[in-house]
């Protein structure tokens, strides 16, 4: 009998989900490589890659090539604070989202309220 794969069913990650952190949280990779015969170094080689959304590159103040143009309105975007809404958890900057609240979905925040009691009449 031939066993059949097993389907995610939703409460694991796929490959977008995977794609989707590394580029929200960032990625790393330092290495340090060398070549040595007899106590002298004959070839070193250092590399550092790093793999991240604009957004995020821009909020750990990583290096660009030169060149890059940082003056774009995409650009002024990405280096916007931004954070997920506690109800629909879609990225909206978070000055907006605890001043007024979420435009996608109506969730306000307690601030909000709280503004809204004091300046009604």
């Amino acid at each position: 009998m031939a066993m059949e794969p097993s389907r995610d069913n939703g409460n694991g990650g796929g490959l977008a989900d995977v794609i989707d952190r590394i580029l929200d949280k960032g990625l790393v990779i330092n290495a340090d490589i060398a070549v040595s015969v007899a106590g002298v170094e004959l070839l070193g080689v250092k590399i550092r890659a790093a793999l991240a959304s604009f957004e995020t590159a821009a909020k750990y103040g990583l290096e660009f090539p030169s060149g890059t143009n940082l003056e774009t309105p995409a650009w002024n975007e990405a280096v916007v604070a931004k954070e997920g809404c506690p109800q629909c958890d879609k990225r909206v900057p978070v000055e907006d989202l605890i001043s007024t609240g979420c435009p996608w979905c109506g969730w306000v925040s307690a601030k909000a309220r709280a503004q809204e009691v004091t300046t009604t009449p």
